[in-house]
């Protein structure tokens, strides 16, 4: 082999190092005397975990909610509404934005608090009780069974009455 791809060979290896380990490029920078490279940090780089486990938002994120409201007022309303007046604007508009409870883009645009309290009671009341429907209430009876060859009487037929069978 030749020097000349010898040398090659290597500077490309180390080349690759340097890009991916900051610190072998640090002290190659110190063994070689130069100023540190003007190159953009690479994913690994950027990606790297932030102190105290907090995930890195985009500059355009608002900060996590204060609160998640859907819990409180099962609470009850009036608990909802205590919690949400002792927070700031912009506190309550981060729980808009989490939530998703902005969909016409109107709210983050209120500078009233009462109305954005307003806005976030109403939503998460409508989520708490959302399928209600479909749920059973502890008061309620059972349903009955009634078997394939039985057939309840009809309102216009007394129950002591036979049915009718065609």
């Amino acid at each position: 082999m030749s020097l000349r791809n010898t040398l090659t060979r290597l500077m490309r290896v180390v080349l690759e190092e340097a890009e991916r380990n900051p610190c072998f490029e640090a002290a190659l920078n110190d063994a070689l005397d130069s100023t540190p490279s003007k190159r953009k940090p690479s994913k690994v780089e950027t990606s790297a975990p932030l102190e105290d486990g907090d995930a890195k938002r985009g500059k355009n994120r608002r900060a996590p909610a204060a609160l998640d409201p859907v819990q409180v007022v099962r609470d009850g309303e009036p608990a909802l509404r205590n919690a949400l007046e002792k927070l700031s604007l912009e506190q309550l508009r981060d729980i808009v934005a989490e939530y998703g409870m902005d969909p016409s883009r109107l709210v983050m645009k209120w500078n009233t608090p009462e109305r954005v309290i307003d806005r976030v009671v109403e939503m998460s009341v409508a989520r708490a009780h959302k399928g209600n429907a479909f749920r059973k209430t502890a008061d309620e009876p059972a349903p009955s069974t009634i078997g394939a060859n039985e057939m309840q009487p009809s309102d216009t037929q007394s129950a002591s009455e036979p049915p009718i069978t065609p």
